[in-house]
């Protein structure tokens, strides 16, 4: 029922022969150890997964999600090339870009999560190798128009990566929509349970190359044990976000009508500027979501927080329980700032539904009560 837990960093042979023969098939590209690092069995089976999860040909397995972003930029770019980055990006994207890309000799800009292929093809500059996209942004949720975008980076010669953590392959085949690089934080959904840090980049094809040197090169692995328990929690990945998805929009819906909330940012309510992107490319939704307070003090934002108590408060999100998180949005978008109230962000577990409700009911009389 399941793959044992490989730990080891050292692979032995019988014999000259038979290390040959072995570094033979895995230099053709078999799925052969011959080190610790890469192709022992639980990586193997992950890969796999995740391979058919996003459609694509070969994967990575990586520490981290930002570790899966930075080799998959790294898979496909050099000193000298240009990035376009959209400008909701998850935060610590962008400070990769900034600060450890820009130390290398690779310039980044941003562009408007709004722009299409047009202008996105304006944008991109002759040693433009990569545009780079999150669908639905961080935080604010835009949905980006991933077709047109990829033909348009196409008709350049350039690269499409795209972070698919929202919805994962389940829910939105970017690799259909013409991706060349998915970048997967495993973390999140693919594991499911909040007890694993992991990351995993799928490539096409025609990025694979670049891909495998770039993950090799720079030494990326990890756990086994991780490994293990991201494979398990894949097994309900189905059946979670059906219902974490449901939840959300049903709660969604709910806080629209609410007098304390300004507006909802799920790609799923027909409310959502984006949401006819969505219908058109995606099969369905997560339980990841923004909310915009009616205009508030910061005491009445304190007061909303203070008292939860199936929420909890904290970061990264995609396990089985809902979180709750002021909106962070310091990382300094240059050309689509945001423009409203202070946001906060729900992330719906397996909770009952009406106890969750009932959890923000309160939230938000501590929050009137607090004016």
């Amino acid at each position: 029922m399941n793959l044992p837990v490989a730990r080891a960093s050292t692979v032995l042979f019988d014999n000259l022969e038979h290390l040959a023969a072995v570094q033979k098939r895995f230099e053709a590209g078999e799925a052969i150890a011959t080190y610790g690092i890469t192709n022992m069995p639980p990586r193997n089976a992950f890969e796999e997964l995740v391979c058919e999860l996003e459609g694509g040909h070969r994967a990575v397995t990586v520490p981290s999600g930002l570790a899966a972003v930075a080799v998959a930029i790294l898979a496909v770019v050099k000193a000298g090339d240009h990035v376009l980055m959209v400008d909701s990006v998850y935060g610590p994207s962008r400070t990769f870009c900034d600060r450890t890309l820009a130390k290398m000799g690779v310039a980044t800009d941003y562009y408007s999560p709004a722009a299409g292929g047009d202008e996105i093809a304006a944008l991109m500059k002759p040693n433009t190798t990569l545009v780079y996209v999150e669908s639905p942004g961080s935080l604010t949720f835009e949905v980006q128009d991933l077709p047109a975008i990829c033909k348009a980076v196409h008709a350049k010669g350039a690269f499409v990566a795209c972070d698919n953590a929202w919805a994962t392959g389940l829910h939105y085949p970017t690799m259909q929509l013409g991706v060349d690089l998915v970048v997967q934080p495993a973390t999140k959904y693919l594991a499911g349970h909040s007890d694993v840090i992991i990351g995993a980049v799928v490539a096409n094809e025609r990025a694979w190359p670049g891909l495998k040197e770039a993950a090799r090169d720079l030494g990326q692995t990890t756990s086994p044990d991780d490994i293990f328990l991201t494979v398990r929690g894949m097994r309900t990945l189905a059946i979670r976000l059906e219902k974490q998805g449901a939840a959300a929009l049903a709660i969604a819906r709910v806080l629209e009508k609410r007098p304390e909330v300004a507006r909802v940012l799920h790609p799923a309510l027909e409310s959502f500027p984006t949401h006819a992107l969505w219908k058109r490319d995606f099969t369905g939704s997560s339980g990841l979501f923004g909310v915009e307070f009616a205009p508030c003090t910061p005491k009445q934002v304190s007061a909303f927080f203070d008292g939860f108590s199936l929420f909890g408060i904290g970061y990264s999100w995609g396990g089985f329980e809902s979180l709750a998180v002021p909106a962070n949005l310091r990382h300094g978008r240059t050309v689509s700032a945001w423009k409203g109230n202070p946001l906060f962000r729900l992330h719906i577990g397996l909770e009952d539904p009406e106890d969750l409700l009932a959890d923000l009911d309160a939230a938000f009389a501590r929050w009137r009560a607090a004016a």
